[in-house]
C-alpha cells in the first residue's frame, strides 16, 4: 500500500527551500502519494503559539541566521541570509501553486513550487510580484492564463483549505509532513520522514 503524505509548506520559507528537493526524491523513491499543501502562516501561527519572524526575540532571529548557513553549506546549497525581498508575501505564490496542482498535476506543481522557493532564497525576486510568477510559470512551460486562474475564487479556497487542514492537523510551522495523523516538522527531520514512509 502507497503511504501519503501531507506536505504542508510556505513558498517562502528557507527551511521548505532547503528540504523540498530531498523530500521530494525521497517520496518518488518510496512511492508515496504527495499531497501538496500550501498554507498561509499568517493564520496558522496565531492558533498555535506561533510569531512572526520580526516579532521573535532577538536571540531566535540571530541563532536562525546561524542554523540556516550551517545547514546551507551541509547540504551544499545556494542560499542569500538576507535575501533582497524578505519577508514577503505567500499568498500570491501559494494560489499560483494550487492553481497549477488542480489543472496540470503534481509533478507540475512541484516543480514550480521548488522554483518558487529557489526565487526567494537564491535567485532574490519578489515572488508577490506578478511579473515574477509569470516568469516562473514560463520557465515550467506552463501555460500563462494560470496566472489569472490563480487570483480566482478557486484558488482562495483551495488555499484556505490547506490552511484549515494543516490546522486541523496541528501543524505549526513549515515544512511540516504529515503520515497517518504523525507531523515530521522541519527539513532536518527528513531522516524520520524516511524510516516512516518506508514502514509496510
Amino acid at each position: 500500500m502507497r503511504p501519503t503524505v501531507d506536505y504542508f509548506l510556505a513558498p517562502q520559507s528557507p527551511w521548505t527551500y532547503l528540504g523540498h528537493a530531498r523530500f521530494v526524491a525521497m517520496a518518488r523513491d518510496a512511492g508515496a502519494t504527495i499531497r501538496l499543501r500550501p498554507m498561509d502562516l499568517g493564520r496558522v501561527f496565531p492558533v498555535s503559539g506561533g510569531l512572526p519572524l520580526p516579532q521573535r526575540a532577538p536571540q531566535r532571529q540571530a541563532y536562525r541566521l546561524v542554523e540556516l548557513e550551517r545547514f546551507a553549506q551541509w547540504l551544499k546549497l545556494p542560499l542569500n541570509l538576507h535575501p533582497r525581498f524578505f519577508p514577503v508575501a505567500g499568498d500570491p505564490a501559494s494560489r499560483l501553486i494550487c492553481t497549477v496542482d488542480r489543472h496540470d498535476g503534481l509533478d507540475a506543481a512541484l516543480a514550480l513550487t521548488g522554483d518558487v522557493l529557489a526565487a526567494v532564497w537564491v535567485h532574490e525576486l519578489d515572488i508577490a510580484d506578478a511579473a515574477t510568477l509569470a516568469q516562473l510559470l514560463a520557465k515550467q512551460g506552463l501555460p500563462a492564463e494560470r496566472l489569472a486562474a490563480s487570483q480566482q475564487p478557486q484558488a482562495q479556497a483551495d488555499l484556505d483549505a490547506h490552511t484549515q487542514a494543516a490546522i486541523d492537523a496541528g501543524v505549526f510551522g513549515a515544512p511540516s509532513f504529515v503520515i497517518g495523523g504523525e507531523i515530521f516538522w522541519g527539513q532536518d527531520r527528513l531522516d524520520f520522514v524516511q524510516r516512516r514512509l518506508l514502514q509496510r
